[in-house]
């Protein structure tokens, strides 16, 4: 029997009573998994354990005697059940020259370029995905704000906000004498810039928001 592949991307699903195998790619994770194989002395040491475990004694010897040839006619059974499960789920894999994964021929090979799909991606598939991302980006773009809230914005737009009015809420521009919503009178609380609004310092000569001298 010639040596075993498929040492790593496999799952051996074998009992005492038969065998059978799993198969995965090493990109994807899907694979195939060949028929359950029955193992016929697995039913002959089944009823020697039962007979050893009732009688014991010179049949419990031979009971012993039996399990550890059944451990050896096993195992060559199993190394013979895997080598004919490669042989037959094979085909439907290959192994990529660069990264040396074992891939399914199905989805994860790139036959135009001889290689596997993560070394040689499917150009059609990327810019397909490329051209998707770009469309969603485009329309994240394109989407403006609705009339209320560009009236809100434009209300507000450059205006400096210093406060809100302690009567309704509304924010207030700089330096304003009453409330434009209600009509509440603010307290003179200090001087304000001549050209900015804003609110001077005690003493102040220059703004400074905008650098504009007081009279």
């Amino acid at each position: 029997m010639d040596a075993i592949e498929f040492t790593r991307n496999y799952t051996d699903h074998s009992t005492d009573h038969g065998f059978q195998f799993e198969f995965h790619c090493d990109r994807c994770g899907n694979g195939y998994k060949t028929a359950f194989q029955a193992w016929t002395m697995g039913t002959v040491s089944g009823a020697l354990d039962a007979a050893s475990s009732l009688f014991g004694g010179v049949f419990g010897q031979a009971a012993n005697l039996s399990e550890r040839a059944r451990s050896a006619t096993w195992q060559q059974a199993r190394d013979k059940a895997m080598f004919e499960a490669i042989e037959q789920i094979k085909p439907n894999f290959l192994q990529c020259p660069k990264c040396s994964s074992w891939v399914c021929k199905k989805n994860c090979w790139n036959q135009a370029r001889g290689l596997c799909k993560n070394c040689a991606p499917d150009l059609a598939v990327e810019i397909s995905a490329q051209q998707s991302a770009q469309a969603l980006n485009k329309i994240q773009q394109d989407i403006g704000v609705d009339a209320e809230d560009a009236k809100m914005i434009g209300s507000v737009g450059n205006a400096k906000v210093e406060a809100s009015c302690p009567n309704c809420h509304t924010p207030l521009a700089a330096n304003v004498k009453f409330c434009p919503s209600c009509g509440y009178k603010f307290a003179d609380t200090g001087k304000f810039c001549s050209n900015c609004g804003a609110k001077l310092a005690p003493g102040a000569k220059f703004c400074a928001e905008c650098g504009t001298k007081q009279e």
